[in-house]
């Protein structure tokens, strides 16, 4: 599912724009959209800000009463938001400022299914690449995107599960190591390690019976029994 922030004080545009994604949507059944629509920014920036709402592409009128919408992508930019977004607007007046809160397109009103769709097609493909190479994970109340290459390690710690990231960061969250095992297996560089490790097996300098020596200086103690798996996924993986 992609999430999709609609952000527009007219409403008439706001409908319009939405029955276009939902005839995209009928085209390409495959791509399943959530879409929100909003008739001033505040309104966008609260969501995000409170309830953690990260949509995966904005579409945002930059004429709006109470707040433009450049000002508003920098607002959603201090606070960490990497949404993709499509500036649209009836004049070219702003079209230099867009480029410097990272939009993606800047599109002169009215748009067509023949302007929308193609940029769709190509900014959900990278959406989907992104969400290849990043877990999102809810810490401390708040979602948090972790990049997969940063993951060195997740080890149990009592109800909490403990990420120990290529920098030294340790993030703490509440959830099983069943449930990180899930967000992680379809990445053959994850391996289950008994019931109290998830390992990167890009971070493996070398194993032996009693702990792995990973190439960020730390060491693992294996659990009683894991070596024998773990030494076969760890040669698996790079003969592959």
């Amino acid at each position: 599912m992609y999430l999709i922030a609609l952000c527009d004080d007219e409403t008439a545009e706001l409908e319009k724009t939405q029955k276009m994604l939902g005839s995209y949507e009928k085209k390409y059944p495959e791509m399943e959209l959530q879409v929100k629509c909003f008739e001033n920014a505040d309104d966008l920036l609260d969501l995000v800000r409170e309830e953690q709402y990260m949509p995966d592409l904005v579409l945002m009128d930059i004429y709006m009463p109470k707040k433009i919408g450049i000002k508003a992508a920098k607002e959603l930019r201090d606070m960490g938001n990497t949404s993709r977004i499509i500036f649209l607007t009836m004049s070219k007046e702003y079209a230099l400022d867009a480029f410097s809160v990272d939009a993606v397109q800047y599109l002169i009103k009215p748009i067509s299914e023949d302007i929308l769709f193609p940029l769709l097609d190509r900014f959900l493909k990278e959406a989907e690449l992104e969400r290849r190479k990043y877990v999102q994970l809810r810490m401390d109340g708040r979602l948090q995107r972790v990049a997969l290459k940063d993951i060195v390690y997740c080890e149990a710690q009592g109800k909490m599960q403990c990420l120990h990231l290529a920098d030294g960061t340790q993030l703490y969250v509440r959830m099983t190591m069943t449930q990180i095992y899930e967000m992680l297996f379809q990445y053959q560089e994850f391996v289950r390690v008994g019931i109290a490790y998830i390992m990167n097996l890009e971070y493996i300098d070398n194993l032996n019976s009693r702990e792995i020596c990973l190439n960020t200086k730390e060491k693992v103690y294996l659990p009683r029994g894991a070596y024998k798996t773990l030494k076969e996924q760890y040669f698996q993986y790079y003969c592959e």
